[in-house]
Parts: C-alpha cells; structure tokens; sequence
C-alpha cells in the first residue's frame, strides 16, 4: 500500500502533540469498556432511527451507518486555514452561478469554455436574469476535504445541491458526549450543536425583500428518500415545519402551506429535492414530489429557494477544474485549498494519458455522485479496466480523471481491532448575509481495508470532527 499520512501517529508508537490527551485516555480503556460502549451507541442509533437507505444490489433496504468511536482530530491552526479557504472558494463559486445567469463575464473572458456551462444538464436557462435574495444561490455547501501526500488539505469536490450528512455530523457529537463525557473535560472541543441555530439564522437572513418575520420550511421528497431522517431531524432542530409537496400550493405568485389554521404563506424554502422534481410545470412534468407554479413564484420573488435552481451546474465534476481559476478571476486572489490535479477527458491529450494510465488513476463520471459511476484503477481488475476504457473512448467529454491519492488515515474499530483507515472531511458552509460555518464537520471512513471509497451508500462509516480551541 502507499504511503500516507496517519492522523494520529507522525511514526508508529509517535503520537501527534494534538491527539496526546486522547491516546492517553485510550490507553487507560479496557477492551472490554469499549466493547460495551460501542454496542450501545449501535443501539441508540437504532433506536433513535439514524439510517440511510441502501441503492443497488440491496435496494429498498435500511441500515445503519456506521460509528467510529475514535475520533478525527484537527488542532486551531489547520482549521483556521481550512475555514479561511472555504469561505474564499464558496464566496467565489456563488458569484460564479450568479454570473453564468446574468453577465457572464467568466464565458468572455475566455476562462471557461461556453459550452462547458450551457451543454451541462445541470444548467438551467429558466435562471437566466432572475434575480435570487443577496444574489446567494449555494446557502448550503457541502465541500469534500481530503489529505494527502505530506498532510496538505485538497478539495475533493464541491457539493452544492441538496448537500447530505450533517444530521450524522450533529447525532456523532451527541453520542460521543453521552458515552464519553470525561473526554469533553479532558479536551477543548469547539462545539458543533449550534449549527441548526446558525442554518435557521441563515435562512431567514434571505428571504424575500421585505418579509419582516419569514416562514421557513424544509421540503422533503417523502420518507422513502435516503436521507429522510436528516430532513426530519433538522426541520424538528430548527423548529419548522417538514412538508411535501402535496402540502404546498401557488396562488398569485405566492407559495401557501395548507394549515389546520388555514393557508400560510411560506417565504423560505429550504428543498431537498432536486431541480427536475420542484415543478411538474416547468421541469418534470411526471414530478408529484413537487409544487406547480413554484418557479413562477421563485422568478418574481417571492419566494427563496435554498440551494437555488440551477445551481448544480457548479458542482459539476467538469465545472471543478475551474474552480481555482473562478477564485483568481472574480477574488483577484491565490486559491488557499488546492483541487486535486484533474484530467479533463474531453481534451484530447488529456484523454490519451488517461487511456494510458488507467491502471494508475481514479476515473469519474462528470454527473455522477456517491461513489457510483466510477474507476479506481489500482484496485480494478483488468477486465474492469478495460470496459471502462471502452466507456471513455464511446464518451471522453462525460468523464475527469485524477490520480489516485493516498488518503490520510486514521486509527479506526475493525473487526481486527484497532487499524487505520481512509478518511474524508465534509465541512458544511452557510452563506447568507454573511458566510458562517461551526468549527468541523462530517468526517466518513472507509471501513474496508484499502479502500479509498468512504460514501455511506458504499459501506462507508462515520467519526465525531474535533476542531480543538486554542
């Protein structure tokens, strides 16, 4: 296996200065404690129902994810640049949509290519010239962090849809401080609990001009979505109401939910449905999970739609080479976080290198989300190998390709004991009046041996983020 940097240890048996305390306490807890432990967070989580829905070969089916009890521990400093570098990146890419739906100046500077942005289904022409609140359109990001090589931080991917997993985030803290409490005294952990205070705050802060007092709600697509349980969880943190569409309808422009009181008007709308579902009128029109009338209603205004239609076109894995560039351009500043070295399959010598180091790289598709619809060379057989290769000749300009990073690891409960495995960081963004975030986020294992892979929908787990204070 290469060689990768190790969270916890800087050598074996050499533990780093900011994991000390809880090395030191680790090594205090009989085999048996943490058995015991780990056994009744499985069964709280059950109970409490924290699940997410299996695609795939087990479709239909419920599991749970699962938790890591050994924490992912970041000191002071790494955090403050790491938060500096995400405010800088998610500021840039909101102006970025905001452009591409008005001035386009990023298309005729020549920056990016115009059929990069007008050919990508993500793209919606309905946007053009709408104005959104604040000219906000990502008010929740969800960006992938990865560590690599001698410890730096890349951005894996932006995630600007309907961003997932904050719930895990928000329950893994809360069910580290019930079975561990002595840690919390042991360690200064910045606290994480208030991000639906924040996120709430946040959404009122865009609503409509002139709405005083607005009425927020989250749109969910119904209990069978795989991430159901987040959109309860956090309509119930924030205080608002959980609807569906069916609960939802559009009279002179002006969305209503349908009350025991009678029609209330909504102001904020923060959906986790995709763009093709919030409208049978304007996009699907098959959709019953949406609102008809909703983008007429969005388009004049009356209406705040959190994440914005049409912001999936940033988030696009072609869209992501970009990113360093948008900063630059519409910042005038160096990007703090590095993307990851990306090949662009519809450049013709970018294609010829990948089809020369498959076995060497990680191929993906530019649409594609969750671990699906993806090459990891060096653990692919030749056969897999070989029909994608066939896939990326049929279809270069629908595939990037980046090499394989040697994720950092961290000492993580297997089956064998305690081994290191590959992780991932989601720090969750805000952007309202002002761009916020709470000092960590969702940190997600891949608990097999050697895999680089750490999505829940593929077998992946989860670890409490610790961002230690000064």
């Amino acid at each position: 296996m290469a060689k990768f940097f190790d969270e916890m240890y800087s050598e074996p048996g050499s533990v780093r200065g900011h994991y000390g305390e809880f090395e030191a306490w680790l090594a205090e807890q009989s085999p048996e404690t943490i058995a015991r432990k780990r056994a009744e967070a499985d069964l709280i989580f059950h109970r409490v129902g924290i699940t997410f829905a299996v695609y795939g070969n087990d479709a239909g089916t419920e599991r749970l994810i699962p938790f890591d009890i050994i924490p992912r521990i970041i000191p002071a400093a790494e955090w403050a640049t790491l938060e500096t570098g995400l405010v800088q990146r998610v500021q840039a890419l909101n102006m970025f949509i905001h452009d591409i739906y008005h001035e386009q100046h990023i298309i005729k500077a020549g920056i990016i290519p115009a059929e990069q942005i007008f050919n990508n289904a993500q793209y919606r022409p309905e946007m053009k010239g709408v104005s959104v609140a604040s000219d906000i359109y990502a008010h929740i990001a969800g960006v992938d962090i990865v560590r690599a090589g001698q410890g730096e931080f890349y951005v894996l991917e932006d995630n600007l849809r309907v961003p997932s997993g904050v719930s895990y985030m928000l329950e893994d803290r809360k069910m580290m401080m019930r079975l561990f409490p002595e840690l919390f005294a042991r360690n200064k952990i910045a606290p994480v609990a208030h991000y639906p205070d924040l996120l709430l705050e946040n959404l009122r802060s865009v609503a409509p001009a002139g709405v005083d007092d607005p009425t927020v709600v989250v749109l969910t697509p119904g209990m069978y979505n795989s991430a159901y349980f987040e959109h309860a969880f956090l309509a119930q943190q924030m205080g608002v109401v959980l609807v569906e569409g069916k609960d939802m309808f559009v009279s002179d422009n002006v969305v209503y939910m349908r009350t025991t009181h009678g029609p209330k008007r909504v102001d904020v709308i923060y959906r986790r449905l995709d763009d093709d579902f919030l409208d049978p009128r304007a996009f699907r029109a098959d959709s019953s999970l949406g609102v008809p009338g909703l983008l007429d209603a969005y388009r004049a205004g009356r209406v705040t739609l959190a994440n914005a239609i049409g912001t999936g076109v940033a988030d696009d894995k072609s869209i992501y080479p970009f990113v360093p560039d948008m900063i630059r351009f519409y910042l005038a500043e160096e990007p703090i976080l590095n993307n990851v070295p990306t090949y662009q399959c519809r450049k013709k010598e970018d294609l010829a290198y990948t089809l020369a180091h498959l076995s060497e790289l990680v191929v993906k598709e530019v649409h594609g989300a969750g671990g699906y619809g993806m090459l990891v060379g060096p653990a692919s057989t030749q056969a897999e190998i070989e029909d994608f290769r066939q896939r990326l000749i049929a279809k270069p300009e629908g595939y990037i390709a980046q090499p394989t990073l040697a994720l950092s690891a961290c000492p993580t409960y297997v089956e064998s004991g305690i081994a290191p495995r590959h992780i991932d960081l989601r720090p969750f963004v805000l952007s309202g009046k002002t761009i916020s975030m709470v000092p960590g986020g969702l940190t997600r294992v891949a608990l097999k041996e050697g895999s680089l892979v750490v999505n829940s929908s593929q077998g992946g787990g989860t670890k409490d983020t610790w961002i230690l204070e000064k």
